[in-house]
């Protein structure tokens, strides 16, 4: 694979996610109502501050769903190839499991996961 290709995959990346941006604005009705701007709660008025804190526990939640979802993405290729790339590559990904288990153990003994 040439650099030539990845200048066209590059490009056509840049068409395609350009092209939906630009057809996504075109074809998706407007409104100008004064209460699209407004805080959504069921269609009804809110009552007091529409402008609530959360725990820091949901987000500790979600950084750690993002990363383990990043995990599979670069376990996938790694399964894909694995005949390839013999025992030097099955010992790195290994040891990329076992840093990342090693900081969902940190996780869990910092109380990330306990739901109070």
């Amino acid at each position: 694979m040439g650099a030539e290709a990845i200048v066209v995959f590059f490009i056509a990346g840049i068409v395609l996610v350009g092209g939906g941006m630009v057809a996504s604005y075109l074809l998706s009705p407007k409104s100008s109502n004064k209460r699209k701007w407004e805080p959504y709660e069921s269609g009804m008025q809110t009552i007091g501050r529409t402008w609530v804190q959360f725990k820091v526990g949901y987000f500790l939640i979600a950084i750690l769903f993002l990363i383990f979802d990043v995990e599979t993405i670069f376990l996938v290729p790694w399964a894909v190839v694995m005949h390839r790339i013999g025992l030097v590559g099955f010992i790195e990904v290994v040891i990329f499991i076992v840093i990342l288990g090693l900081g969902l153990l940190y996780a869990y003994k910092k109380g990330a996961f306990k739901w109070e």
